[in-house]
C-alpha cells in the first residue's frame, strides 16, 4: 500500500451542504476520507480524515444536550456549519448535522498532499504545530487529536465558528478512495452516566495507528471493544481484508 502522504488521484470536488444535512452517525462514517482544505497565507494546508465521532441531541454526551446558548447556536442550524469550542485549551472542529442538536467531531486526520497542497504546505502544517522541544512534529502525529488537526490546519474558533464553508478558504473535499470497511467503537472522553457506551465513534482502519487512541491496539477485541461496519453502519460477521503497507 502506498504511503498515506501521497498524491490526489483526481480532482476530487467541494462538498455541498447538502452533503452534510444528513443524519450525524451517517455523517461521521461518509467524512472518513475526505479531505479538508484550509488557505492559510496562501498555501492551502490539507489533512485526510481518519477519525470521526457523531453526536446527538438526545444523548447526554453532546454539547447540545445542555440546551440551547448563543455559543451553541451553530449545532441547532441546518447541516453544513461549522461549530468550534475550546477543549483542554485547543481548539476543536465540528460539523453541523441534519437535525437541531446534531453534530459530527472531526476527532483526528492525516496530513494529505497532492498538486493543491505540496511539500510547502506540509512543511507549513509542522510550524504551526511544532512538538514539545519546538522542532517539526513527525507527519504522523500532527492532527493525531482533535486540537492538534486544529492547530496544524490554523483553524481557530473566533474565525470559523459558526461560519458556513468557504471555497476560497476552508472547505472539504472528496478525492475519492474512502474506506468501505470502518471500526465503530464507543467515543472518547466521554464521562461515566452520559452515554459513554454509545458506538458513535468511526476509524478508518488503514490509518487506525494514527488516530486519537488506536482502537485496533493490542488487546482490544472484535465484537467486545469494537466492531467492524460497512459504510452505510451495518455489521460485518469478520474482520475485512486490509492492504498490507
Amino acid at each position: 500500500m502506498a504511503s498515506p502522504i501521497q498524491a490526489s488521484r483526481g480532482a476530487g470536488k467541494a462538498l455541498p451542504d447538502a452533503f452534510f444535512d444528513r443524519d450525524a452517525c451517517t455523517l461521521a462514517r461518509d467524512l472518513l476520507g475526505k479531505v479538508i482544505r484550509h488557505c492559510v497565507d496562501g498555501l492551502w494546508l490539507s489533512v485526510r480524515i481518519i477519525e470521526t465521532e457523531a453526536y446527538y441531541l438526545e444523548e447526554k454526551g453532546s454539547h447540545a444536550s445542555l440546551g440551547y446558548t448563543h455559543k451553541r447556536r451553530a449545532l441547532f442550524m441546518d447541516g453544513g456549519v461549522i461549530y468550534m469550542y475550546y477543549a483542554r485549551g485547543g481548539d476543536s472542529l465540528n460539523f453541523s448535522a441534519a437535525g437541531p442538536g446534531n453534530a459530527v467531531l472531526i476527532k483526528s486526520g492525516y496530513p494529505w498532499t497532492d498538486a493543491l497542497s505540496g511539500p510547502d504546505a506540509l512543511a507549513r502544517m509542522q510550524q504551526l504545530n511544532p512538538d514539545a522541544r519546538d522542532l517539526p512534529r513527525p507527519p504522523s502525529r500532527l492532527c493525531a487529536g482533535q486540537t492538534l488537526l486544529c492547530r496544524s490546519l490554523g483553524l481557530k474558533v473566533p474565525q470559523w465558528d459558526t461560519r458556513r464553508f468557504d471555497p476560497n478558504a476552508l472547505y472539504v473535499e472528496d478525492v475519492g478512495g474512502s474506506p468501505q470497511a470502518l471500526v465503530c467503537t464507543t467515543r472518547l472522553g466521554i464521562p461515566p452516566g452520559r452515554d459513554e457506551h454509545l458506538h458513535y465513534r468511526f476509524v478508518d482502519p488503514a490509518y487506525a495507528a494514527f488516530c486519537t487512541r488506536n482502537p485496533l491496539r493490542r488487546g482490544q477485541r472484535a465484537g467486545h471493544d469494537y466492531v467492524w461496519v460497512d459504510r452505510q453502519g451495518v455489521v460485518l460477521p469478520e474482520a475485512p481484508e486490509l492492504p498490507a503497507r
